[in-house]
């Protein structure tokens, strides 16, 4: 479950920001450069994340940019659906605990 909710995570920001670098991935998320290198290793053998290489024209500099794939796509939309039918449960068991309590 732990390691569904950390894809999860980094599917969300890179479609969020996918010109981020790992450094500002790995920041944003709070995970360590080598748990966010292990995640896209993950993903990208999944099909769900691809990168992309590419050159700045102006200051020569090569940038690497992260893609969601199609099916990166769908997975964090399943994703998203099984975060939010969590919730949504744990929402009405408190509920439920509450009436119980009242």
């Amino acid at each position: 479950m732990k390691k569904e909710q950390d894809h999860f995570e980094v599917l969300r920001i890179i479609q969020k920001k996918p010109s981020f670098s790992q450094r500002e991935l790995a920041e944003s998320l709070g995970f360590s450069l080598g748990k966010l290198n292990y995640c896209l290793g993950a993903l990208r053998k999944k099909g769900l994340v691809k990168i992309e290489n590419f050159q700045e024209q102006q200051n020569k500099v090569n940038y690497i940019q992260y893609v969601l794939t199609p099916k990166g796509i769908a997975e964090r939309i399943k994703l998203t659906v099984n975060f939010m039918k969590r919730k949504m449960k744990e929402y009405d068991e408190l509920k439920s605990e509450f009436k119980k309590n009242k």
